[in-house]
């Protein structure tokens, strides 16, 4: 069984073995959890080995439990088992940073689901629980990866499910081990299962944050401790070679999977989602066969109202026509939820979003009205740009993630009926979908418009029409971000292979649309190369964007350049005051 460095499991044979899980051992399970991770999260951190500076995975899960343990801390100690989970589940859904944590999040609320029918659970239930929430896991994600978190949850699950074959009925702790242990197995295999992985030499950072989570759940059952030695980190002797490697930016380790071009091999430009209500099966089945003739790889999920739940459907298709996509969705009833991905903007890393099932008990509020925007803005004079169109600001970016909870409440605060969520960064979209769903549980109609860069927003903002349909203006902002190419310098916070070759810590790095093009040691020089590279593709306007961290005469510098080598384009600048991005740009 894979172990990180710093924890095993206690001796055996001086536990008390629970026999059934209750409120109390769900306690004790989420408080064994929330401390393995906080010592684990350097480690696991340092499996994300792409140089750019972020909140990596092992952080992202410490922040995600830790709002967890302060949910039920702050509960009724007396509560019985369902309303036990279902506040563990809540409270890391709120708590949630980074792809990481929303998918575990998600395996919470699975467990949750299936634990909370009675005072307490047996193995049988725990088998079924985490086949469940490894079914959560997978549903959340657009376009599941193996060789990430999700396989580690699934082989756990399914080695569950197996001590309960031909009716058998396996003690607690049976199930409980064999979950751990082939989760551990799972993980080793994750290095062969991604060339980013393989080529590094690391294990999947997702997937060995849930080994932690499920080895504080043996620990749990087996009434032990999970102790700390002193031993090293796995597959510490291997070493990344130097051959280029094409990582995804931030948590690559994680999520990964082949880039997406646009109209690669004749495919669709736009990836078009919604949740579509006050549709019968009638009007679906026209809807269908509408995609179907604009675009492919249609998915149309949900049922039928019934005398219990309204009528619901999950909408998914590749069009090159988004308007038309939408309002085919108009026309078979009330499409919202709305997200709209351009192809040649999506980054290797799956993005990820939450089920309604995801939460329940959500504030109500009685009225909503108007109309709001809510962006992640990283530095005050960008949080600045955003407020002064009277746009809704959450604060964060590269290291701070914004948690579910940050992005909730900039939502509610906008006390909108119809709500756009810009979040700025592709490791925000996760979470930014997450909040979406509390939100829209609470009666606000939340889009999330997935830009992946501050100049983006920008970009969205300023076409912004109060006087359209909000359906129509969510289109709008999708279009203007989409049709502005965004790149930033940043600098290396550790040694790594990238697209551009080997970087060390300290050297500078350019990036265009997420991927390390140009390594340098000076501020100016690579800005202006990535420019001249940039341009070259066209353009009429560049937006720079100063971070905190940029040079003395940095933009006289490049203002310079630009005059000289582009006398045509128009150059805009603001002072965004950015942390670790000596410079935004974006160029439309």
């Amino acid at each position: 069984m894979i172990r990180l460095a710093g924890h095993r499991l206690g001796k055996q044979e001086e536990a008390e073995v629970l026999e059934v899980i209750d409120a109390c051992a769900v306690r004790t399970w989420a408080l064994t959890a929330c401390d393995a991770m906080r010592e684990a999260t350097a480690e696991i951190d340092a499996l994300n080995v792409y140089p750019v500076p972020d909140g990596d995975t092992g952080t992202n899960l410490h922040v995600t439990l830790q709002s967890a343990v302060d949910a039920l801390g702050s509960a009724d100690q007396q509560l019985e088992l369902a309303p036990t989970l279902d506040i563990l589940a809540r409270g890391a859904l709120l708590g949630a940073r980074g792809n990481s944590g929303v998918i575990v999040s998600q395996i919470l609320r699975g467990v949750a689901d299936r634990l909370g029918g009675g005072l307490s659970a047996d193995g049988v239930a725990l088998a079924g629980a985490l086949a469940h929430a490894a079914d959560l896991a997978y549903a959340a994600v657009a376009e599941p990866v193996e060789g990430t978190i999700l396989t580690v949850a699934r082989a756990a699950a399914d080695a569950a499910m197996a001590t309960t074959a031909a009716g058998r009925r396996p003690r607690l702790q049976e199930v409980a081990r064999t979950a751990a242990a082939e989760a551990g197995r799972a993980l080793e295999r994750t290095t062969s299962q991604l060339d980013a992985l393989a080529r590094a030499g690391v294990v999947d950072a997702g997937g060995a944050g849930l080994c932690v989570l499920l080895d504080a759940l043996l620990a749990t059952v087996s009434g032990t401790d999970l102790a700390t030695v002193e031993s090293e980190p796995p597959h510490s002797d291997r070493l990344p070679d130097l051959r280029p490697l094409a990582p995804a930016r931030g948590d690559v380790a994680e999520l990964s999977g082949p880039d997406v071009t646009l109209n690669k091999d004749g495919g669709f430009g736009y990836e078009v989602q919604y949740l579509l209500d006050h549709a019968d099966e009638i009007t679906v089945e026209v809807l269908r066969g509408d995609l179907a003739a604009l675009g492919d790889s249609l998915v149309i999920v949900g049922s039928a109202a019934t005398s219990e739940l309204p009528a619901l459907w999950n909408v998914h298709v590749h069009v090159d026509d988004v308007g038309a996509a939408i309002e085919a969705g108009v026309r078979a009833g009330r499409p919202h939820s709305i997200t709209v991905s351009r192809f040649a903007d999506r980054m290797p890393a799956s993005t990820t979003s939450c089920s309604a099932e995801l939460v329940q008990g959500n504030l109500q509020v009685d009225v909503w009205s108007g109309r709001g925007l809510v962006a992640v803005a990283p530095g005050a004079g960008l949080a600045g740009l955003f407020a002064g169109e009277g746009v809704e600001v959450v604060e964060g970016g590269p290291t701070r993630n914004p948690s579910t909870a940050d992005v909730l409440a900039a939502i509610r605060r906008t006390g909108a009926a119809e709500v756009v969520v810009l979040p700025n960064s592709f490791t925000v979209t996760a979470v930014a979908h997450a909040a979406a769903v509390q939100a829209r549980e609470g009666g606000q109609d939340v889009a999330v418009v997935p830009t992946k860069s501050p100049v983006q927003g920008l970009a969205a903002i300023a076409v912004a029409d109060p006087t359209r349909r909000f359906v129509d203006v969510v289109i709008a902002l999708a279009e203007a971000a989409a049709a502005t190419r965004w790149a930033e310098i940043t600098v290396a916070v550790r040694e790594a292979m990238t697209t551009a070759g080997r970087c060390a810590a300290g050297d500078v790095l350019g990036l265009a649309e997420g991927d390390v093009v140009l390594i340098g040691k000076d501020q100016v020089t690579v800005t202006c190369e990535l420019l001249d590279r940039l341009l070259s593709a066209g353009g009429e306007l560049v937006t720079l964007v100063l971070g905190a961290d940029a040079a003395d005469g940095f933009l006289d510098q490049v203002r310079q350049h630009m005059r000289r080598g582009h006398p045509g384009i128009d150059v805009m600048d603001y002072r965004g005051d950015q942390p670790h991005q000596p410079v935004l740009i974006g160029v439309e």
